[in-house]
């Protein structure tokens, strides 16, 4: 076993060896922001979509576009607004009087990474267009249907202060996102640094440093990464304590937990985990690798009760109240 943990991680070591560089070439234009960067990259080797949410200004979007430049991926922002229609997103059937038929044309879905700008500004009907992209990863115009193009990865961001006018996205949906990242404000310094590069000569722009195909070689390594029975049962513990937290010694959160995770959240977890030891250029996964990602995968997916809401406890209090309880192995 020993041997084999040796070899698995010398070959994620190497598979791996790219990450430093796209780290090291997105910090020459994002300041900070480390795990919001980290959460796309996790994303991108998962084939997991992520939901971005944060105040206006925090380079959201600036960091989803770095990202696509520096691996050389076809990107696509599209801004979703109450009035837009499926078509906008996904393509249409366009009919040519010379020859007398339909022939498709395809919509912006139809990139490598997708920016889908205030998400919840759309009406349900584009939504539930762009449900199926993300599931199916594929676009049905008329009676054909379109693969969309390897990787398909999509970035949604959303406002937390302006609501008026908005869609909720609904849980089926929400639950489609492999992780939800809340975006924080940078630190005085940081601030200090984005200031004065962005008032420069010239803002500084990423160059391509990675080719899609070593991304490609890294996701398809990742299920390699040891996950050992013992981290299993803690993924298991963590999720079956959001649903039945009285038998997990957690009697006091029961009032406050109207729903619990879905078994996405066990799935996403493991895999998640194996992206965070990959980042890291290591071949297992570790009881920290698990509590890294654990708020990022289960906080959309803890549904609190009203009781919760009244005393202002987040789905984030109950995780984290989970996780310092259940022992790690």
């Amino acid at each position: 076993m020993e041997e084999n943990l040796r070899a698995i991680n010398e070959k994620i070591e190497r598979h791996s060896a790219f990450v430093d560089r796209l780290t090291g070439e997105i910090g020459k234009v994002i300041v900070g922001q480390k795990e919001m960067v980290e959460r796309i990259l996790i994303g991108l080797l998962c084939n997991g979509h992520v939901l971005l949410e944060g105040v206006p200004g925090l380079a959201k979007t600036l960091t989803v576009k770095t990202v696509a430049d520096c691996i050389q991926a076809s990107f696509r922002r599209i801004q979703f607004t109450p009035d837009l229609l499926p078509a906008d997103l996904v393509g249409t059937m366009v009919y040519n009087q010379k020859t007398g038929e339909f022939s498709p044309k395809l919509g912006p879905v139809f990139a490598n990474i997708i920016l889908a700008d205030e998400i919840n500004r759309a009406p349900a009907k584009v939504q539930s267009a762009l449900l199926e992209c993300m599931q199916e990863r594929q676009v049905t115009l008329g009676d054909q249907t379109h693969r969309l193009p390897e990787p398909f990865l999509v970035l949604a961001t959303e406002n937390p202060i302006e609501q008026e006018g908005t869609y909720p996205l609904p849980e089926a949906q929400v639950d489609r996102f492999m992780l939800k990242v809340l975006v924080d404000y940078p630190t005085r310094q940081q601030e200090l640094e984005i200031m004065n590069r962005m008032t420069g000569a010239e803002p500084p722009r990423p160059q391509p440093v990675v080719a899609l195909e070593e991304v490609a070689r890294g996701r398809a390594v990742l299920h390699e990464i040891y996950v050992d029975r013992l981290i299993d049962e803690y993924i298991l513990d963590i999720v079956f304590a959001t649903r039945k937290p009285e038998e997990y010694k957690l009697s006091e959160l029961k009032a406050y937990i109207e729903y619990g995770a879905s078994p996405r959240a066990s799935i996403y977890l493991k895999q998640a985990a194996r992206a965070h030891a990959f980042l890291r250029h290591r071949g297992y996964v570790t009881p920290e690798d698990i509590k890294a990602v654990a708020l990022d995968v289960l906080r959309h997916r803890v549904i609190p009760t009203y009781e919760a809401e009244a005393e202002n406890l987040a789905s984030e209090d109950l995780i984290r109240k989970i996780l310092e309880r259940l022992a790690s192995p």
